[in-house]
């Protein structure tokens, strides 16, 4: 479930504006049902790598920080063939190495690319016996990591791909103590079993399905940070240290309401910790240091207040249909009772945008039968329910009402996905400016990469937003899995 335009209502007199095209290149991708698109940027000399592979053949293509293509390499599926491709460096020596990961997820192909020789060799990596299983994986500083879990141990296992050597870390969680429901005790592995842990995206929006979870990870410079809201009377933290392995617990305890809350979450962003908690009668939100743990705001709404600074309507959605204005704060606070609080936050360079938010799903069936005699068979079916609003802080953490702020790039991005429904091969990079989306153009057979930047851009100049105020937040970009 995520947040979806509202389209058909909000759209239908306007015209889609020109894009920014950086780049288009002649590729022929076969067997899109088998394709990829990665993007990588080299942190060292900022210079982008697009790779697109089918079952055939893969493409890399390397261009300078003025994203003009420098290199091109095609090299043919063998031992890739039946993987799917996990991720990207990009070692000391320019050399793009791909991380292949095969059908039964314990063993890794990593191929290493030379581009001036247009040459490859492959590495193989099996994973340990007291491996268990995948949490995610992520690059960070020209590494690519695996967060696993280890078997039967309250251990998580952190790998580290760089230079085609792996450096395993045991992160062991065996000494800490971690409670149920705010008091009853449980073991790690029984927590992150029926918790698991999700990974959030610095700098994008996070479907907010996600941004409910219970626990969380944010990979922040060389640092790792878990978070745990499994309990309404503290958020439980981790920070790790990628470098060292280190662990060191941080307790955030939330504040005390008159009415106990029923549901709570937090979100970390830009060295700060959000707390919300919420109740039929109750809406705060504490921000605090996560270094000290000193409360920096507080917030309280009551069911009676009204949110002057909301940027969006109260909404509630339903599975996918189109979601539902609710009229006051009252409405929002009962249709939140009984989902789990979540909280979101990107930032740019002012501003903090935040959506609060609470996301239920429950299994649900009805009985089927081709004969009216027959008593007939379960047919299950998934419900859930999403209800939110947006807002925005400023520098100084206070709530602004600002209902015309200007779109990022990351809105203009999803803006442009969402009205050409035929691109379904794709993938974003986040450069420090501005975002590049790639994409195939199945009917042109066109390799393309657009540029996407903050703000609002006249006809043909740019960006297609022309008033952000009219949508809500959309979804995310899909993970490669």
């Amino acid at each position: 479930m995520k947040k979806l335009l509202l389209f058909s209502v909000l759209f239908s007199n306007m015209v889609l504006f020109g894009q920014t095209v950086l780049n288009s290149l002649p590729l022929n991708l076969n067997n899109l049902a088998k394709t990829q698109i990665l993007n990588v940027e080299d942190e060292k000399t900022n210079d982008i790598y697009a790779i697109a592979w089918d079952n055939t053949a893969i493409n890399i293509l390397k261009y300078n920080k003025s994203v003009f293509l420098t290199s091109k390499f095609t090299d043919s599926i063998g031992k890739e063939a039946n993987r799917s491709l996990m991720g990207c460096t990009i070692s000391a020596e320019k050399q793009p190495t791909l991380y292949w990961i095969s059908p039964n997820n314990k063993n890794i192909l990593i191929s290493t690319y030379d581009l001036d020789n247009k040459t490859s060799k492959f590495l193989n990596f099996d994973f340990p016996k007291n491996h268990e299983y995948i949490i995610n994986y992520f690059q960070q500083n020209n590494a690519f990591y695996i967060l696993g879990k280890e078997k039967d141990f309250e251990h998580l296992l952190l790998y580290k791909f760089e230079d085609q050597k792996c450096e395993i870390r045991m992160l062991d969680f065996s000494s800490f103590t971690f409670t149920y429901k705010g008091n009853i005790k449980t073991s790690f592995n029984a927590l992150i079993k029926y918790y698991p842990i999700q990974k959030m995206e610095s700098g994008t929006l996070n479907p907010l399905d996600l941004a409910s979870k219970t626990s969380k990870f944010y990979v922040v410079g060389d640092r790792l940070i878990l978070t745990f809201d499994n309990g309404v009377t503290k958020t439980q933290a981790f920070e790790i240290n990628l470098n060292t392995g280190t662990l060191n617990e941080k307790t955030f305890s939330k504040p005390d309401s008159e009415n106990s809350f029923e549901t709570s979450n937090s979100f970390y962003n830009d060295k700060k910790l959000f707390q919300m908690l919420a109740n039929e009668d109750e809406l705060v939100l504490e921000i605090k240091d996560f270094d000290s743990g000193n409360t920096i705001k507080n917030y309280s709404f009551s069911k009676n207040d009204t949110i002057p600074f909301k940027n969006s309507p109260f909404f509630v959605q339903i599975n996918d249909r189109k979601p539902q204005q609710l009229k006051n704060t009252a409405k929002f606070l009962k249709n939140l009772n009984g989902l789990t609080a979540g909280i979101s936050i990107v930032k740019n360079k002012k501003n903090s945008f935040i959506t609060f938010t609470g996301f239920g799903e429950a299994r649900a069936y009805y009985y089927y039968s081709e004969n009216p005699n027959d008593f007939g068979m379960r047919d299950y079916y998934t419900l859930s329910k999403m209800v939110y609003f947006d807002a925005m802080l400023n520098q100084n953490l206070d709530f602004i009402s600002d209902k015309q702020s200007e779109p990022l790039a990351m809105d203009n991005l999803f803006y442009f996905l969402n009205t050409h429904k035929n691109i379904k091969l794709y993938d974003a990079l986040d450069l420090k400016t501005y975002r590049i989306l790639s994409y195939y153009d199945e009917t042109s057979k066109q390799f393309i990469m657009r540029k996407f930047t903050d703000g609002f851009m006249m006809r043909d100049s740019g960006n297609p937003i022309i008033d952000k105020s009219t949508f809500s937040n959309p979804a995310s970009l899909k993970t490669i899995n």
